[in-house]
């Protein structure tokens, strides 16, 4: 039976190895959602135990016969309960997510990081970026700021702008900020869209936005219930309220030659409905997929018919 109500562990569990296998084991027998950075039982369990105890992953094998202390050991089945009972997000439990190779710290106020602009930024936005290289890059709707902060380390010599309306999840982006030692070149700004941001433009705007749609919002597995729910429905019967908005006000603070980088996820079809003259390119991900649409200013302009 799988452990539940904080039922204690077995009293035997005396090693990191043991709580790994045995973790292991209470979430396989658990019907649980995985799609926080993790995809397995086993994955699922070595970011829970080892993540609550620090313990990096590549040194985990020179202490698997590391012995768990009482206070420890309660604190993860405390944890394992959590997760299996009231289905929270490993994340959530951990304080910590991964996302780009990159460590960042998490709480209920964002988002947790798996968005694949992870993948275009790996490859420099190329070739969409071709010779250009970004002087200014601003992520839009930041929320843990680890889309912004892996942009900085795609193209250091850029400055980069972290905004999010919401001012508890700019407290994690800043935290995230001094946690990679970035503060001499990325800030954080509140504002609803552009509102914090004056009349400044950007070389590339990088924008997560909300954009779940009703229906996938109604269908939600659990887990991601625990996540803030302004950060995932974009307003209307399709998700896309907030991102009309949005596209309205980019131009204003896109350079000339400047990208537009776009997740809308599974509303991606239904933008092209609502934008059909909008000239996007869909770069294939490896995920699958075409959630995501890089547009420069001209086209943008054209396609909203402001050019």
């Amino acid at each position: 039976m799988a452990i539940g109500s904080r039922e204690a562990a077995p009293p035997e569990l005396q090693t990191l190895r043991d709580w790994l296998r045995w973790t292991a084991s209470q979430l396989a027998r658990a019907e649980l959602h995985y799609g926080h950075g993790t995809d397995s039982a086993w994955d699922e369990a070595v970011a829970l135990v080892l993540g609550w105890l620090r313990v990096p992953e590549d040194r985990a094998d020179v202490l698997l016969d590391a012995r768990v202390t009482r206070q420890e050991a309660a604190m993860l089945a405390a944890c394992l309960a959590r997760r299996i009972d009231e289905r929270v997000p490993v994340p959530y439990l951990t304080g910590l997510a991964r996302f780009a190779g990159l460590e960042f710290e998490v709480d209920p106020s964002v988002l947790i990081p798996r968005s694949p602009m992870a993948e275009l930024l790996h490859a420099g936005l190329q070739p969409w970026l071709g010779q250009r290289q970004p002087q200014f890059i601003l992520d839009l709707a930041t929320g843990s700021g680890c889309i912004g902060i892996t942009a900085a380390m795609a193209f250091p010599e850029a400055e980069v702008v972290l905004s999010d309306i919401d001012a508890d999840a700019l407290r994690v982006a800043q935290r995230n900020v001094r946690r990679h030692g970035l503060e001499d070149r990325v800030r954080v700004v509140q504002g609803d869209l552009f509102a914090g941001l004056s009349d400044a433009s950007f070389d590339v705007i990088l924008c997560n936005p909300p954009y779940v749609d009703a229906d996938d919002l109604a269908s939600m597995p659990e887990e991601f219930r625990h996540e803030p729910i302004a950060a995932l429905a974009g307003g209307g019967v399709d998700g896309l309220e907030l991102v009309q908005r949005l596209l309205r006000a980019v131009p204003e603070h896109l350079r000339d030659g400047g990208l537009l980088v776009l997740e809308v996820g599974n509303s991606a079809p239904a933008l092209l409905v609502r934008e059909p003259r909008l000239k996007w390119l869909w770069p294939e991900l490896e995920a699958g997929g075409f959630g995501v649409g890089i547009i420069d200013r001209a086209d943008l302009l054209a396609g909203l018919g402001q050019g």
